[in-house]
């Protein structure tokens, strides 16, 4: 419920030609963070080394940063397009992961197939909504499949290799380390500082990021929850199929460019 929240909110909040998706996942790390001391959770608790959640924390902040500065090129049905692809790449990286080595059977494949077609079809149903497609960003999002295709897994891993780990060491221990990964291309880019200015001008930003970050919050930890009991591919197909769900009220409620 809360990432169909974000992404309901999301389509409004990227229509007003912000594109700062590095700035908003470094916002959105710190209210992470807050929201887990709240929890009780302290590095105290931790089973793990920080050097196992380097990785994750790479690939985690990559794939927030991409999403969301994708939606300044690319539509909202476009994107759906894209994502509702994750559930094949992730099967298929889950048989390279150290710790993992999963294969899948032929029917499962096959599962996946049909239910991705099945959303991009839903999704191009609606001639007046059809996606918008910008070469920038089906680079951004493409590389954002990149990255969940290991990001699943390598959760998944985790979990297998260390039963004691928690969601919240796992969900604290990536942002930690990934808010030192979204520096360099904030500084590089110069979004930092745009972002910065931009977002001084427009305060209500801060209100929409700290929402973002609360909706998003209950998710992550209700995906990792799914990904500790049934594997990241099962996940992934959940998740492929609330897609559906979240486009439906995405049409109802928003207007699409």
């Amino acid at each position: 419920m809360g990432d169909l929240t974000v992404k309901l909110v999301m389509v409004l909040f990227f229509s007003s030609c912000f594109s700062y998706g590095w700035y908003f996942t470094f916002v959105q790390g710190f209210v992470y963070l807050c929201l887990i001391y709240l929890q009780g959770f302290t590095s105290k608790q931790m089973v793990n080394p920080w050097k196992t959640y380097v990785k994750l924390s790479a690939v985690l902040m990559g794939s927030h940063g991409l999403t969301k500065g994708s939606l300044a090129f690319l539509n909202y049905p476009a994107q759906i397009m894209f994502k509702s692809t994750k559930v094949l790449p992730v099967m298929i990286m889950g048989a390279f992961i150290p710790g993992l080595r999963r294969k899948y059977p032929l029917h499962e494949y096959i599962s996946a197939i049909l239910l991705v077609v099945g959303l991009i079809l839903f999704t191009l149903a609606d001639a007046q909504t059809s996606p918008n497609f910008s070469m920038i960003g089906v680079i951004m999002i493409s590389g954002a499949l990149v990255m969940d295709s290991f990001l699943g897994n390598l959760q998944e891993a985790i979990f297998t290799m260390n039963p004691e780990t928690t969601q919240m060491e796992m969900l604290f221990c990536s942002t930690v380390v990934g808010l030192s990964f979204l520096i360099p291309p904030m500084l590089f880019t110069g979004e930092l500082f745009k972002a910065w200015t931009s977002c001084s001008q427009h305060p209500y930003v801060y209100g929409v990021l700290v929402f973002e970050a609360m909706a998003t919050f209950i998710g992550q930890v209700s995906v990792l929850s799914l990904i500790a009991i049934f594997g990241a591919a099962t996940t992934a197909m959940i998740t492929t199929a609330r897609k559906a769900v979240t486009l439906l009220l995405s049409y109802l409620i928003f207007t699409k460019p």
